[in-house]
């Protein structure tokens, strides 16, 4: 008698077989189309590694800003559970984004050289998912849309967001309707501008993180808040060292300075008041 070996796992019979006319692991995920996108323009071995790494941040971006969206509508609602559990989970995405820059790293100047001129003008800077995720978290810039205005759709889409409250905005809604004294000017405002910061703000702030008990989903939510700070500065970071480790100072495809572009990214705050207050406390 033939014994099995310890290594071999056999097949369950309740396991399902037969998948003619029947929905399949890649007919959900439309992996046709996902695995056969990966079109090169060169014969380069590491342009797929290129390919695979952008795409993959792509469908990690979109995901982020679904979940950012869905921050705003709960906070609307006051439903402070599942803004928590939302938020908690960019922060993850945007430290597993922030990984992918190692793959990418092993990367060396000269694989990148050999098949970077076949990029032509396409760029990150372009990524509207990317744009789009900035927009929620209130870093507004009207110009930055001009770049996608050859695809309606995402053109009509990215201003929408443009014009709309971003995550903060509604914070400081939050803010005011449970009695902070908020600046008028930045609860009715033009919400297609930047933020800056404001002392009413700050002192809101600096009243709930020194009574954090009285005020904890206040409390709360601004952790929630610095997390997502956090987690997408370390992205910025690791992104603009991995260009600069790859390619210098040399200008980006998309017709930017490159390396120094990315670091005035990093100078950004979505949140202004709530590391300006840790001087305070």
């Amino acid at each position: 008698m033939t014994s099995t070996p310890k290594n071999f796992r056999e097949l369950e019979k309740s396991i399902h077989t037969d998948l003619r006319d029947r929905m399949s692991y890649g007919d959900y995920l439309h992996l046709d189309k996902i695995l056969n996108a990966q079109h090169l323009r060169s014969d380069q071995h590491d342009e797929m590694l290129f390919i695979i790494i952008h795409q993959a941040s792509e469908l990690w971006l979109k995901l982020a800003g679904h979940e950012v969206e869905a921050a705003i509508r709960n906070v609307e609602g006051h439903d402070f559970r599942q803004a928590f559990k939302v938020i908690a989970r960019v922060k993850l995405i945007l430290t597993q984004l922030t990984q992918s820059w190692s793959i990418l790293a092993t990367m060396t100047p000269v694989d990148y050289l050999k098949f970077r001129d076949t990029l032509g003008p396409a760029s990150g800077f372009q990524s509207y998912s990317y744009r789009k995720l900035e927009f929620l978290l209130g870093n507004k810039n009207r110009k930055l849309v001009a770049v996608h205005r050859h695809d309606e759709a995402v053109y009509r889409e990215l201003m929408r967001v443009l014009e709309a409250p971003g995550l903060y905005d509604v914070v400081l809604r939050k803010l005011h309707d449970d009695g902070f004294d908020i600046n008028a000017e930045k609860l009715d405002r033009d919400f297609s501008l930047p933020y800056e910061a404001d002392e009413s703000v700050q002192a809101a702030w600096f009243e709930i993180y020194r009574h954090p008990d009285r005020y904890f989903e206040l409390y709360e939510l601004a952790e929630k808040l610095v997390d997502i700070e956090d987690s997408f500065q370390g992205w910025r970071f690791k992104h603009m060292y991995t260009v600069q480790r790859i390619i210098g100072n040399r200008r980006g495809t998309g017709g930017s300075s490159g390396v120094p572009f990315l670091k005035k990214a990093i100078e950004t705050s979505f949140f202004p008041e709530l590391f300006a207050i840790r001087t305070d406390l």
